[in-house]
């Protein structure tokens, strides 16, 4: 299929098409593989590094506030998704191989949905910013994995550069602005669940020769370990979101 001339006078197009003319000069197996990558691998990576992210978070001193962070990362998607719809409806906004001949689409049944703003895009770049609230490197990672997410959705040919970029704006903006509120509930919430028989969930378990054992034996036992008990206790929150 031959990719007519785009209109140089729209930028928003013509990176389009340049990005999405490379699915049609590569072979059928790397589309194959794009087209999975970009509809669900990066998602699944995104989970995954949830999951790292809330295992490293359970072992360090501000544990719950940590966690409360982690868990504010898909309740900041949901509200993002869920803003996402009548910003769809008042754009009305149809996929670009609705409007534009020659692109060439990777996967079926996107015609009936809205463009902008793209969902993937918002889903991803959502998780990456509340990962890097919690964990730095962890939230560069999934960052790399939502511009990644944002290029495979333009190979595909199912969105226009400003669909990403909107999905991009729309996650951050949720996420930043809304998580004082979120986490003035999430922090007590994790610190209560602390308190009960799921506290494993917020602070990994120590080990059975520790802690209140110390406490309990010889004297140099006693001092030495609660004191260093409690300076790590004290140590000030690793999590930008504790501030």
């Amino acid at each position: 299929m031959s990719t007519p001339l785009a209109d140089t006078t729209n930028p928003d197009l013509d990176l389009l098409y340049a990005v999405n003319g490379l699915a049609e000069r590569s072979p059928a197996w790397l589309d194959h593989t794009v087209s999975w990558i970009g509809e669900y691998g990066i998602l699944l990576g995104l989970a995954l590094l949830g999951l790292i992210g809330w295992l490293q978070a359970r072992r360090r001193p501000d544990a719950p506030v940590a966690v409360a962070g982690l868990l504010w990362a898909p309740i900041a998607v949901a509200v993002a998704e869920l803003a996402n719809l009548p910003i769809s409806a008042i754009v009305d906004r149809p996929r670009p191989f609705v409007d534009h001949a020659g692109l060439e689409v990777l996967v079926e049944g996107k015609a009936g949905t809205y463009s902008f703003v793209s969902d993937h895009s918002t889903m991803s770049m959502g998780i990456a910013v509340a990962l890097f609230l919690v964990n730095r490197r962890l939230g560069w990672i999934a960052g790399v994995l939502a511009l990644l997410q944002g290029f495979c959705r333009m190979y595909m040919g199912v969105h226009y550069p400003t669909d990403v970029i909107g999905g991009f704006a729309l996650a951050t903006a949720v996420v930043l602005l809304l998580a004082p509120i979120a986490m003035a509930v999430l922090v007590p919430l994790c610190h209560a669940i602390g308190r009960t028989a799921l506290a494993p969930l917020i602070r990994a378990p120590q080990g059975g020769s520790g802690g209140s054992g110390g406490r309990r034996t010889g004297g140099r036992r006693r001092g030495g370990g609660s004191r260093g008990a409690v300076r790590a206790d004290e140590q000030p929150p690793e999590s930008d979101l504790a501030a």
